[in-house]
């Protein structure tokens, strides 16, 4: 890793100054296209600007701090001291999209101290980038200011035009709504309060959870999100639609007064603005994964990216049962206490999908269910204590799996449902861990299902923060890795602490299966790719063969054609693919699974080839160790016409080439199954490639060094 750090001490010439166009303090991108301008107004309030190609993006925005334990922190403050520096560093990642990220920045950092007798400090760190900015609060030890209390902090960015916005709920709860496309100015919330498929939303007021993306008529694509969150509450964005300005509005208790609790010296999260002028830049920017500190694991290649298969989706199209007894009785739910032959986590089951894993190269396999506790997971009140994380049921021979597995060479991959319990997970995380590692497992699927308990705290707030945070330190001392489900958003920290390997939070495939609504739209996944997918990987669970299902539920589908479904292995990224359909399913369309059996999981570049937010994109992939690429296109419910230049491919190489595509009859619902598969051998760096996709459709390619 090469690193280089200049500094420039710029406090003299901010002290003689008289005026406040003088006393501006200005900090550039490494190219020039971004700059913040820093300076504090007459009350001593402190404010920035933002530019972008000589333009104002976000104009005065003021920063500030109330507590409920101190005067609030905003006006009164002289700056004391700035100084601005230069980094340059390359780090690899030790999986993810691409192996070598630079990170080069120029950072400002200001010195406050308040005016007043009080005399407290704060810091405000700037770092520019050429793909955006983040800034954060630090709060120096200091005598007069020991614990903040925070009840809300005011950062503003105030925009300069109306964009449109791509965005869902600021839900304290659940992130899994779908998104809406609207105007800055008609941003709405609180429509969404008792949404019929989220029972559990808690939305107090008009605001945005992040990441949430703009685009501007003149082409500024802003999306906002923050980084490193650690021991402080989600951020979410308040919306004024007159003004056309965010405010940072924290997640807060039902338990206290304040929404952060912290002792000095402390810093925030970074409020990150990533600012391109086109869509593709977007994704490929590393802005959030390089505002985290770096890797404090070390060596972790215990854990490998990997595909998986599970005893999953079953239990979504009520084919099997997470539970092992539960039956319907006298009109409710009752133990039984013996087996109801539904329960899809049996070990000749589990043993069905290890087989079919270890045929088709797929690394993985998932089993919810399989331990005691799912008769009373949800719904109810005494749900503390349910789960025991290492008795499995009588129908599942842990001991079997385990040794079958390995000796397919499959992983089995733990899965943990708290139902929302953190206090009864927590007590059991060494015991449960501790058996995984017995049984050299290395991945961990979590769910967080229901109100959290204890009562009064949400799934966003600096209590689950710190929880989910504390889960994944855990379970590092066990060689174990996460995949969260009912998450914290993902704000980096994948780098710092590489075994949080995946998550959900959004709205995923599962909806397909039982949302009374029809599910997820055409539209849902263009618009994950430049929202969502901007914070980090996503578990999304592609792959569904069965499109209509109709054996299993009349009412619902995958609103994707069959070819979407294998272009989202590239699109949609994580280390951890699910191949989530049936075995049956992927049996009887062994064309269509020789795409899943190929593609890589684990990236050495990544190049987003087109797009737009909200209607399409394309993006190619290059595998670590074998040079082979993998492209991926989608669409939403537009049919278009792409032309892929190939000029990121080797110039000195040739490849198979293996294209997935949208028959000529193809439609995400009249015809969602029709797939064209061509071969060919004359791709190159100097091939042009046209394609089509149908609505709600899509294209997958492998490319095979020859």
């Amino acid at each position: 890793m090469k690193t280089f750090i200049i500094i420039f001490i710029a406090a003299g010439l901010v002290l003689a100054c008289n005026t406040k166009e003088a006393s501006t303090i200005i900090v550039t991108s490494p190219n020039d296209k971004i700059s913040v301008e820093f300076n504090i107004d007459d009350s001593g309030h402190a404010f920035y600007i933002t530019n972008f190609k000589n333009e104002v993006v976000i104009d005065t925005s003021y920063l500030g701090f109330e507590f409920t334990n101190a005067a609030p922190l905003k006006n009164d403050l002289k700056i004391l001291n700035s100084e601005i520096s230069t980094f340059n560093e390359t780090w690899q990642m030790p999986w993810g999209e691409q192996l070598d990220v630079v990170n080069n920045y120029n950072e400002l950092k200001i010195e406050l101290q308040e005016t007043t007798e009080a005399k407290r400090k704060l810091n405000i760190v700037f770092k520019v980038y050429d793909d955006g900015i983040g800034f954060r609060y630090e709060f120096p030890e200091q005598p007069n200011f020991t614990e903040a209390l925070i009840a809300d902090e005011h950062t503003q960015f105030n925009l300069t035009q109306d964009y449109k916005a791509f965005w869902f709920p600021g839900d304290w709860d659940i992130y899994e709504h779908l998104y809406s496309t609207t105007k800055l100015s008609e941003i709405d919330a609180l429509k969404y309060v008792g949404h019929v498929n989220l029972a559990q939303t808690y939305i107090p007021e008009n605001a945005v959870n992040t990441p949430v993306t703009l685009v501007g008529e003149n082409g500024v694509h802003l999306s906002f999100h923050e980084a490193a969150l650690v021991d402080y509450s989600d951020m979410t964005l308040k919306v004024d639609t007159e003004n056309l300005s965010f405010t940072s509005n924290l997640v807060g208790s039902e338990n206290t007064d304040y929404k952060v609790k912290r002792s000095l010296p402390f810093h925030t999260p970074w409020r990150t603005v990533q600012i391109t002028d086109n869509a593709p830049a977007l994704i490929e920017s590393n802005l959030i994964v390089n505002l985290n500190e770096p890797n404090k694991l070390g060596d972790v290649s215990w854990f490998k990216p990997m595909k998986y298969t599970g005893v999953w989706w079953e239990m979504h199209l009520d084919k099997s049962s997470w539970d092992y007894g539960m039956e319907f009785i006298d009109g409710e739910w009752k133990d039984t206490g013996k087996a109801h032959g539904r329960h899809g986590a049996t070990t000749e089951n589990v043993k069905r999908f290890i087989d079919f894993s270890a045929k088709n190269n797929i690394g993985g396999v998932l089993v919810e269910g399989w331990n005691t506790g799912w008769e009373r997971w949800i719904g109810f009140e005494d749900r503390e204590g349910v789960f025991d994380f290492i008795t499995p049921y009588p129908d599942y021979d842990i001991d079997e799996v385990a040794r079958y597995a390995k000796e397919r060479g499959v992983q089995i991959i733990m899965h943990h449902e708290t139902s929302a319990a953190t206090e009864t997970y927590t007590k059991q995380q060494d015991t449960a861990f501790a058996l995984m590692q017995h049984y050299g497992m290395h991945a961990v699927k979590t769910g967080y299902v229901g109100k959290i308990l204890p009562k009064g705290e949400y799934h966003h707030g600096q209590y689950m923060v710190n929880h989910y945070n504390n889960t994944v330190e855990k379970a590092a001392k066990y060689q174990v890795a996460i995949n969260a489900h009912e998450p914290i958003k993902p704000t980096g920290l994948r780098r710092t602490y590489p075994n949080t390997i995946s998550r959900e939070g959004l709205r995923g495939q599962e909806f397909n299966a039982w949302a009374e609504d029809g599910g997820n739209p055409p539209e849902h996944l263009p618009i994950v790719a430049f929202t969502r997918m901007l914070a980090g990987p996503i578990d999304f669970t592609p792959g569904i063969f069965n499109i209509k299902f109709d054996e299993y539920k009349k009412n619902n589908q995958v609103n994707t054609t069959l070819a979407q479904q294998l272009a989202l292995y590239v699109v949609i990224y994580s280390p951890v693919q699910m191949a989530a359909d049936l075995v049956e399913h992927y049996e009887a369309n062994p064309q269509a699974l020789q795409f899943i059996r190929d593609v890589g999981v684990d990236w050495e570049t990544t190049k987003v080839l087109n797009g737009a937010v909200g209607d399409f994109v394309s993006i190619a992939r290059k595998e670590r160790n074998t040079g082979n690429w993998f492209v991926g296109g989608i669409t939403d419910e537009n049919s278009r016409s792409l032309t892929l230049d190939f000029s990121f491919l080797d110039a000195d190489a040739s490849y198979i080439a293996t294209i997935y595509k949208d028959g000529i009859n193809a439609h995400w619902d009249k015809n969602p199954l029709d797939l064209e598969i061509t071969k060919t051998s004359t791709i190159d760096a100097q091939t042009e490639l046209i394609i089509n996709m149908a609505e709600g459709g899509g294209f997958a390619i492998s490319l095979i060094k020859n």
